[in-house]
């Protein structure tokens, strides 16, 4: 999920990012999860459970390299930000929905012995997390969903717009990130949502621009990512402390949907930040405060 308003700014637009280390775990379904793990500085004892972070749709682990370093720094606890199938530096697989994004998580949790760990996702990423937490196949210690809702909700019609125009992109083997954009601007007019769908390519051997995510595979998923892979709330329901936060500017944690949240999540607590869908990106500090401020009443 994407929105159209206040997105966040690239420093420079259609720069070609440079590679960054980073590690990855082969999970027992076969699946490489990748993953930065950022922690405390040399000599600080870590002062909590770890705190997973899950990207949105199209994004990856990189999006949440600030904030990250920003919550190791004030929280001292480490923090893998990771990479879902078909995204990042992860692998990629035709299966692209919740129940098998969750199944990722929970195997990379259990690989990784994080206990009582807390669960943060947005978008697409928040489904993943509020899923985990349902089907009690993992001990977590906190919840926390950023701008979305356990409910089914139809994407956008954008969605299959933006991948017709990556396809194309692919197709007409530019070699510039300005020809790219060129392409995408027929698919999407507003700058920003182009800069970051434009943040997936990478140059390949033979100089052209090639997307890392499996187009194929996420425009065959677009019909069932806007659902919830759970329906009855009597079935399913985690019990443990769980914040949701949300960008009051946006659509997608609406007023009419808390209850259903309070049945899902029956111990939710509600962070309300004036912000659109990019709750994290648009307004950074003020995450880090609700963050670190409700961890805190857990300690």
């Amino acid at each position: 999920m994407l929105a159209r308003r206040a997105l966040p700014r690239l420093q420079q637009p259609f720069r070609q990012y440079a590679k960054r280390p980073f590690s990855s775990t082969e999970l027992s379904n076969g699946i490489k999860m990748a993953y930065e793990l950022h922690e405390p500085e040399k000599g600080q004892s870590a002062e909590g459970p770890p705190i997973v972070f899950v990207h949105g749709l199209f994004g990856s682990k990189r999006n949440h390299r600030a904030i990250s370093k920003a919550l190791v720094r004030d929280l001292k606890r480490p923090i893998y930000a990771v990479d879902t199938r078909n995204h990042g530096d992860s692998s990629h697989d035709p299966k692209h929905d919740y129940i098998a994004l969750a199944e990722d998580m929970e195997l990379f949790i259990n690989h990784h012995k994080i206990k009582d760990g807390t669960l943060i996702g947005h978008s697409m990423g928040a489904k993943v997390v509020m899923a985990v937490a349902l089907r009690k196949q993992v001990k977590i210690g906190n919840l926390i969903p950023v701008d979305n809702a356990p409910v089914d909700a139809a994407l956008k019609s954008d969605f299959g717009k933006y991948c017709v125009g990556m396809r194309k992109i692919e197709e007409a083997n530019v070699k510039s990130l300005k020809e790219a954009d060129k392409i995408l601007e027929d698919y999407e007019e507003a700058l920003p949502i182009r800069q970051f769908l434009l943040t997936n390519l990478m140059r390949a051997e033979d100089g052209t621009q090639k997307f890392k995510v499996p187009l194929k595979y996420l425009t065959d998923s677009l019909s069932h990512l806007g659902d919830f892979p759970y329906k009855d709330p009597d079935e399913m329901r985690w019990e443990g402390p769980t914040l949701f936060v949300r960008g009051t500017q946006s659509h997608y944690l609406a007023d009419d949907m808390l209850p259903v949240c309070g049945r899902f999540f029956p111990k939710f607590e509600l962070a309300d930040i004036d912000s659109g869908h990019w709750v994290i990106s648009e307004k950074p500090e003020e995450f880090k405060r609700a963050v670190i401020e409700w961890l805190s009443k857990r300690e």
